[in-house]
C-alpha cells in the first residue's frame, strides 16, 4: 500500500510535510546565525594550514593559508643564513687593493657599523682579480704570520685601519655576501661565530 504522502501530481516536485518544512526552516535559520556569528573579519583572516582544513572551514569561508602566508614563504626563500659558510667569500689581494668601502647606514631599527664594498677602482687589484660585488660586507682581515682581525660592526676608520695595518703585502679579506640587516640583525652571526670562522682561515 502506497502512503498518500508519497503521491505527487505529474511533473510537480514532491511536497515536504509542513511539520518537516517548519523544522528545516528553523534549522536553516539557526545555522545562518551561526555562520554570521563566526564569520567576523578576524576569523576570516585567521591562519589555517592545509593539513588541518576541515569541511566546516570551507563552508564557513575560513581561509586556508591566510593573508601573509605567501609573503612569509617568499621571505623564507630569500633568507640568507649569516652563520652559513656558503654565504662568505675570501679573497687575496695585494695593497693597494682598489676597493672603495662605505659604512653601513644607520636605520631606526639598526645601528650596525661595519663597512661594505661600494665600488671597485677601474684597473685596480680587486677589479682585476674579480669575485667582489657591490654590497659585500667586510667581516675579517687576515694577514701574514697568522694575524687575524674581525672587523664586523666596527666604524669606518677602525675597519680601514685593520687593512692598512694588516701584516704583509698581500691580505685575505673575508666578506659576507648579503645585506647588513641580515648580518647584524636578530638572526645575524654572533661575534663568537665570526671570530671562530675568521680564526679558522689560513
Amino acid at each position: 500500500m502506497v502512503s498518500p504522502g508519497a503521491l505527487t501530481q505529474s511533473g510537480s516536485a514532491p511536497r515536504t510535510p509542513p511539520s518537516l518544512a517548519s523544522r528545516m526552516t528553523r534549522l536553516n535559520g539557526l545555522m545562518d546565525g551561526f555562520k554570521e556569528a563566526f564569520s567576523a573579519p578576524a576569523l576570516e583572516k585567521s591562519s589555517i594550514s592545509a593539513e588541518r582544513e576541515t569541511p566546516i572551514d570551507r563552508w564557513m569561508g575560513w581561509n586556508v593559508a591566510a593573508d601573509g602566508s605567501s609573503d612569509k614563504a617568499q621571505d623564507d626563500s630569500e633568507f640568507i643564513d649569516a652563520m652559513s659558510h656558503s654565504n662568505y667569500i675570501t679573497i687575496s689581494l695585494k695593497k693597494p687593493m682598489g676597493i672603495i668601502f662605505e659604512e653601513n647606514d644607520v636605520t631606526p631599527k639598526l645601528n650596525p657599523g661595519g663597512i661594505y664594498v661600494f665600488e671597485l677602482s677601474p684597473g685596480g687589484a680587486a677589479e682585476v682579480a674579480g669575485g667582489l660585488e657591490f654590497g659585500d660586507q667586510l667581516v675579517g682581515v687576515v694577514g701574514e704570520g697568522g694575524s687575524k682581525k674581525v672587523v664586523a660592526g666596527l666604524d669606518f676608520d677602525l675597519a680601514i685601519n685593520a687593512i692598512k695595518e694588516g701584516k704583509g703585502e698581500e691580505l685575505r679579506l673575508v666578506l659576507f655576501r648579503g645585506p647588513s640587516e641580515t648580518l647584524y640583525g636578530p638572526t645575524g652571526a654572533s661575534k663568537e661565530w665570526l671570530e671562530e670562522y675568521v680564526g679558522g682561515i689560513n
